[in-house]
């Protein structure tokens, strides 16, 4: 039946992360056909980064229900409850276990599904390493998202290269752009410098100390300046990535000025008051450019694969602390801009069209989909496949091993406060333990 402005679509998106959950929402009302009513339903894969209430109220997306599960569980309910299209905002380890449990549920059978969701996946920033590695990942989709034209292109060459189905690939945008565009320097007082941290670059502790005093040496210089340090998680709390060495507790050594600051909060909102956004390689690098903010991304530390600053080369963007704090004011590269999906043209308001009548077409198909067909198989990688599939609690057919956590309620209170404290725990030995002994390492 095709989409009718009065059908509502059913939209269920699984996120192991907020900055995932955030990607994989938005991505969901921008890719849902037109005039259809979403109703959106967010599943959290339980882990060592599921987001806390804070990190979910930060993220201002709202889902008209919310659970927590692990893999198992998840895969119950898409047996159960009849999705019109699916979004699995996870690493790609992640992904493509999915793609083989939901294969199983949705297979022929007694228990198989007459009809099964449109499967939606991509990466929430820049691709800057394991390139194949996490595209063979989340092969298999019906949807492949790249969040540009040149991601595009990588995409489709790695498929090719390996002779699996490209057909999958399809560029849009990252769904998160917007916001009014930077007008120019004189527009607010006082001028704001932001500079936008990550969770695990650097990872040293000496050149996140590096970074850290640099910027507040630029409070220090510039005293008519707002000077911001804009973090994503607070302590005891996981994003996307482990952050061992929190800038809250390195900034506890300093005596910084007082128009320097620690902000926290929805990244569009910072920028709405930012003149110039610097960081190392963060995604907030592409929001900022949207804006057509001058942007910095950093070269104290080299140019470099580990910092994933590589990316940046050709966008005029790159520059150092010596040079800002000269007054240098980087001007990008508008043919590499382009090329980011960044798209400062106007263009944003078109980006996923394809993407959205991509959804459209296989809603519509005659007869459903096909099965899911994954790149790996236990045919194509009998020694990494099960191994991933394991870390899910499923076996090389995509079956729940024995075992594995499925309870069919949730969680009563006593498991919840051990479930948390044990995550405190651990959060704890990344953040406090692990440094320690690899410095005891190192005598």
């Amino acid at each position: 039946m095709p989409v009718s402005a009065t059908k509502t679509l059913r939209v269920a998106v699984l996120a192991d992360s907020d900055t995932r959950w955030k990607w994989g929402a938005l991505t969901a009302n921008r890719i849902a056909p037109e005039d259809s009513d979403i109703r959106l339903d967010g599943y959290l894969l339980r882990g060592r980064a599921t987001p806390t209430a804070r990190q979910l109220e930060e993220v201002g997306v709202q889902a008209d229900a919310l659970h927590e599960v692990t893999a198992v569980q998840f895969l119950r309910a898409m047996r159960e409850e009849p999705y019109d299209v699916l979004v699995l905002a996870l690493v790609g380890g992640g992904v493509q276990a999915m793609l083989h449990g939901l294969g199983r549920v949705w297979g022929d059978g007694p228990a198989g599904r007459p009809k099964r969701p449109v499967v939606v996946t991509g990466y929430v920033g820049v691709v800057y390493e394991k390139l194949a590695d996490g595209l063979l990942l989340r092969h298999g989709a019906d949807l492949v998202l790249a969040n540009s034209r040149q991601d595009a292109d990588r995409f489709r060459a790695v498929y090719e290269g390996v002779g699996a189905d490209a057909g999958s690939v399809t560029e849009v945008a990252l769904p998160f752009l917007g916001g009014a565009a930077h007008t120019g320097e004189g527009e607010r007082d006082p001028y704001t410098v932001v500079f936008a941290a990550q969770p695990s670059v650097p990872e040293s502790r000496k050149d996140r100390t590096y970074l850290l005093n640099r910027l507040i040496e630029h409070a220090r210089r510039h005293p008519e300046r707002e000077v911001l340090l804009k973090l994503r998680s607070k302590p005891g709390e996981h994003t996307t990535h482990i952050e061992e060495l929190p800038y809250q507790k390195l900034v506890q050594r300093f005596d910084p000025p007082s128009n320097f600051r620690l902000v926290y909060g929805h990244m569009g909102e910072v920028l709405d008051r930012t003149d110039l956004l610097v960081t190392i390689s963060s995604t907030a690098a592409l929001e900022s450019l949207h804006r057509r903010i001058p942007t910095v991304v950093l070269t104290d530390l080299g140019v470099r694969e580990a910092l994933g600053n590589h990316h940046f080369v050709g966008s005029g963007c790159l520059a150092s602390w010596d040079q800002l704090d000269a007054g240098h004011r980087p001007v990008p590269d508008e043919e590499w801009v382009s090329r980011q999906g960044v798209a400062t043209d106007g263009s944003y308001a078109t980006a996923f069209d394809a993407a959205r009548a991509r959804v459209a077409e296989l809603l519509d198909r005659p007869g459903g989909l096909p099965p899911l067909a994954p790149y790996y198989t236990p045919v194509t990688a009998p020694g990494y496949l099960p191994g991933l599939l394991a870390r899910h609690h499923l076996g090389p057919d995509g079956t729940p091993l024995p075992g594995a956590p499925a309870a069919d309620k949730e969680p009563g209170p006593v498991r919840q406060i051990v479930r948390r404290a044990a995550r405190g725990a651990y959060r704890h030995g990344v953040q406090r333990v692990a440094p320690v002994v690899r410095r005891m390492g190192e005598l």
